[in-house]
């Protein structure tokens, strides 16, 4: 379908649609998984409704040291499979168009996620979620959806989302949208495209360890999170790349501390030859 590829400007003349509108935030790189998330969005809302994909590499959400220099760029490509997906607006701005400039005021405020921001992935990438929480109500702002879609792929992130707007009383419904996924199980990211051959082999045993996690479900957190680190670990000690566990850990729903039994998600972050890898699935525990 025609995608118009907007800028801030042109947001403010597009008007209302018919029926609803739905956003799905992206740094561009677009792939399957995000396809999936513009389909749920246009089904969501229906033909009358409004489908925004934003395209935007955040440079607030890369700490020092990080990928933002050579994060991919492939604009083009995003409109086409946006458009395919049943996008209606692509919103592309330039940095100046979402921040104000570096020493005012302005650009010193930030959305501070709290306690759960420092943990897991904000405990390696500390001011992350700063920065994701900031570019996200902004991009809310500028958008104003009915519904705005993320993928569980970055559960602490879509956990946090939704914590800010019940916090600060956005009115968007967050909606969350499962994990699309390789034929051999690994999560899709614009990061795998950074891995060779030998480190896409070696990737394919996060989602192992994490399905051996799932089937330990029934003697509690801790001995999922045994299990799941000792797979990694010999992953690890056999892989043709470097590849190293930053952490494997479950929780409750809300992130918290995980229940004795009942519902809970179990998370991990590996590095894989440099690149940085984030997986989940959920659980069912059963009793210690």
């Amino acid at each position: 379908m025609t995608v118009l590829v907007a800028h801030r400007a042109d947001l403010e003349e597009l008007g209302s649609p018919a029926g609803r509108s739905a956003v799905v935030m992206t740094m561009g790189a677009l792939h399957d998984g995000h396809a999936a998330l513009v389909r749920a969005g246009r089904g969501l809302v229906g033909a009358q409704g409004r489908v925004l994909v934003t395209v935007f590499v955040n440079p607030r959400q890369f700490g020092a040291g990080e990928d933002f220099a050579r994060y991919p760029r492939t604009l083009e490509e995003d409109i086409a499979i946006a458009g395919e997906a049943g996008a209606d607006v692509v919103f592309a701005p330039d940095v100046t168009e979402v921040y104000p400039p570096e020493g005012t005021p302005a650009a010193a405020i930030t959305v501070e996620p709290g306690r759960l921001g420092s943990e897991l992935e904000g405990a390696s990438r500390p001011g992350h979620f700063a920065g994701v929480l900031t570019v996200v109500a902004k991009l809310l702002h500028m958008t104003r959806p009915d519904l705005a879609l993320f993928g569980e792929k970055d559960y602490q992130q879509l956990v946090l989302i939704r914590a800010m707007a019940q916090a600060l009383d956005f009115p968007v419904d967050i909606v969350g949208i499962p994990t699309v996924r390789e034929a051999d199980g690994l999560a899709m990211s614009s990061r795998n495209r950074y891995l060779s051959s030998s480190a896409r082999d070696a990737a394919s045993a996060i989602p192992r360890a994490l399905r051996v996690g799932q089937e330990h479900a029934a003697g509690g957190a801790q001995a999922v999170e045994s299990v799941v680190r000792r797979a990694l670990e010999e992953a690890t000690a056999s892989a043709a790349v470097p590849m190293t566990v930053d952490y494997v850990a479950v929780r409750s729903l809300d992130l918290g501390a995980p229940p004795r039994s009942g519902e809970a998600r179990l998370l991990t972050a590996v590095v894989v030859d440099g690149t940085r890898l984030l997986d989940n699935l959920p659980l069912t525990l059963g009793p210690p």
